[in-house]
């Protein structure tokens, strides 16, 4: 993918060196590390809204699979009734 849109920001020289020593330690560079946290946390924000707007045909599709059936998974009832790992 061709990176062609830029985002500049000043910041503080304490920011920039902490921004600088955590990529570093990733082995990555300061361009990579900022964007891969921004949006790792743009995704999150996102993730957590409260409001979702969904096209009809959308939320007639999401309301039949809240209301259908629930299906039997003997393996997620065994690990939901079994002991925990720590009380074995």
């Amino acid at each position: 993918m061709s990176k062609t849109a830029a985002i500049n920001m000043r910041v503080e020289p304490a920011q920039h060196d902490l921004v600088t020593r955590a990529a570093a330690m990733l082995h990555t560079d300061r361009s990579s590390f900022i964007m891969s946290v921004a949006c790792r946390e743009a995704e999150n924000v996102l993730l957590d809204q409260r409001i979702f707007s969904l096209e009809d045909d959308a939320f007639q599709a999401l309301q039949e699979v809240l209301n259908a059936p629930v299906e039997e998974h003997d393996r997620l009832r065994k690990l939901l009734t079994g002991p925990s790992p720590w009380e074995k």
